[in-house]
């Protein structure tokens, strides 16, 4: 398994464009000068690593950190990297489209991950494929003219009855079902608040699914899998409509995020199911408490 990593990390650093990448983030931080040979297309070497500036580092640890989660539970990968980087200062505005360009990146690896591991329903997938297009599309336009803070409180008490629900499936040996019905709203729904509100997918997806009884393995898998579709969607919509920056923010997260992939995805297939479930259902319900508080200024 880190074998494979090493592999996926010194593939992605040869990819050229996140060569051009590396250079403007190590150019804003003064750490080179532009060569076309700073960053060799060959085998990658601790020279490479020794150049990138602190504030990098920091932000492949939090790219790193954000997809094992997502990638063993399903969810989370939006809220703990933008969690992360609202702690370290930065805007939530710069957090929200960051994150969301850098996820172009891991859930790629993701998907890719979770496939090699058999984790895909394929059924589910082309299901959930459309509709999470065309709701991250719509998502995304509408947040340059819509206030996306005014549904969080509705989606976090939404996502507090789903935890809940899971929680109890966790404690309590519910026969499992293949769930083919309402997949087409889910995934539209899912889209939508991931686009407007800075993530969501997951805990609205997953949990949804995983409440019905649908298989863990192939829940986590799958979501995963049609995640990366509709945030290149999102991506796309924003950066015609917003315009980006702050490469250095999107290129550590992105590298982070490529070298826990295989890890998520192994995880989720070695780890016992239930356990996971109470796990899954507890993230929900501590998210959802965290955002209605923080929406009524609690906190």
């Amino acid at each position: 398994m880190a074998g494979y990593a090493d592999m996926l990390f010194a593939h992605f650093l040869r990819d050229e464009h996140i060569r051009i990448l590396l250079h403007r983030s190590m150019l804003d931080h003064g750490r080179l000068a532009l060569s076309s040979t700073v960053i060799p297309a060959g085998p990658v070497s601790m020279e490479i690593v020794s150049q990138l500036p602190s504030e990098l580092l920091i932000y492949i640890a939090i790219g790193f950190a954000a997809q094992l989660i997502d990638g063993a539970l399903g969810m989370a990968y939006g809220v703990t990297a933008s969690s992360l980087l609202l702690s370290l200062g930065l805007p939530p505005a710069v957090a929200s489209a960051t994150v969301h360009a850098a996820e172009c990146f891991t859930t790629g690896a993701s998907a890719a991950s979770h496939h090699a591991f058999g984790n895909i329903d394929k059924h589910l997938f082309r299901r959930l494929l459309l509709p999470g297009i065309i709701g991250a599309a719509l998502g995304a336009y509408l947040l340059a003219s819509l206030p996306g803070e005014a549904m969080r409180p509705l989606i976090a008490t939404y996502l507090l009855l789903m935890g809940g629900i899971i929680v109890i499936k966790g404690f309590r040996a519910f026969p499992p079902r293949k769930v083919t019905s309402h997949l087409v709203p889910l995934g539209l729904f899912g889209a939508l608040v991931d686009a407007m509100g800075g993530g969501g997918w997951g805990p609205i997806v997953s949990s949804n699914l995983l409440a019905r009884g649908n298989e863990f393995r192939l829940t986590v898998g799958t979501v995963n899998a049609v995640e990366f579709f509709v945030t290149l969607t999102a991506s796309l919509v924003f950066l015609l409509t917003l315009g980006l920056n702050h490469w250095e923010v999107i290129v550590g997260l992105a590298i982070g995020g490529v070298v826990a992939a295989p890890f998520g995805a192994w995880l989720v297939k070695h780890v016992r199911p239930r356990p996971m479930l109470v796990i899954v259902g507890l993230l929900v319900i501590a998210l959802s408490i965290r955002t209605l508080l923080q929406h009524f200024a609690v906190i």
